[in-house]
């Protein structure tokens, strides 16, 4: 089967499970989202829908987030993975969208990556989700899929996010890379998958894929053996 109609038949096929895929991500406008995909990275959705609404309690705009201190907003998000590190981000960008833009987020690719914290991921959620513009923000579940599925062999987001722009129309863009993050969750794992049993992975995934998926679990497999040897 050639690339585009694998990518076509997918398409459809993700269509069908998720004709409308929820944002994941609990917000109110386009700054508390800015925050929560932030937040987001190395961190589950559950966890940081658990410490948002503790957050935007206090901080529900930018100009709030600016007067608080690093210490404050870190103290708040503790429960978030690099906390540290996105507590300074969300000071800086809080205060950068005060002093250049008024306290509101820009519907500007450039302008959100010249945030602190934002880069090209997070600023495609937040013109895909906050704004509609057409977008293909790829994180792990995507990039994973996309090699699953022959659909790239890109190394990078950034590569992958291009071969995948160049076989689904613009239009499909933004409810795609959610369809594609519920289907990673809900039916393809990283680890241990049984790609017979999976509705896409049975006849799309490559066999190159599947050999390496393969012997990755088989590794795993086998130093968990050689611990329980070893009690």
């Amino acid at each position: 089967m050639k690339r585009q109609e694998k990518a076509d038949r997918i398409r459809l096929q993700l269509a069908e499970l998720y004709p409308r895929p929820p944002i994941p991500l609990e917000h109110q406008d386009p700054f508390t989202l800015l925050v929560a995909v932030v937040l987001s990275a190395q961190t589950t959705d559950k966890k940081v829908n658990e410490v948002t609404p503790r957050l935007f309690a206090v901080a529900p705009t930018a100009e709030a987030m600016s007067e608080l201190s690093v210490s404050e907003i870190r103290s708040i998000i503790r429960e978030i993975g690099l906390a540290p590190q996105k507590a300074k981000a969300l000071r800086g960008l809080a205060e950068k969208l005060v002093t250049e833009h008024k306290g509101q987020v820009p519907k500007d690719f450039d302008a959100l990556v010249d945030l602190p914290g934002v880069g090209r991921k997070t600023a495609n959620v937040v013109m895909a989700q906050a704004f509609g513009v057409p977008s293909f923000p790829v994180d792990t579940h995507i990039h994973r899929l996309a090699h699953r599925w022959g659909l790239s062999k890109g190394k990078t987001p950034d590569a992958v996010e291009e071969d995948l722009k160049k076989l689904f129309p613009r239009e499909s863009w933004n409810e795609l890379h959610l369809q594609i993050i519920y289907f990673g969750r809900e039916y393809c794992p990283a680890r241990f998958h049984d790609f017979e049993q999976c509705p896409i992975c049975s006849w799309a995934a490559s066999r190159t894929a599947a050999r390496a998926d393969a012997s990755r679990d088989e590794a795993v497999h086998a130093k968990r053996r050689v611990r329980a040897a070893r009690g």
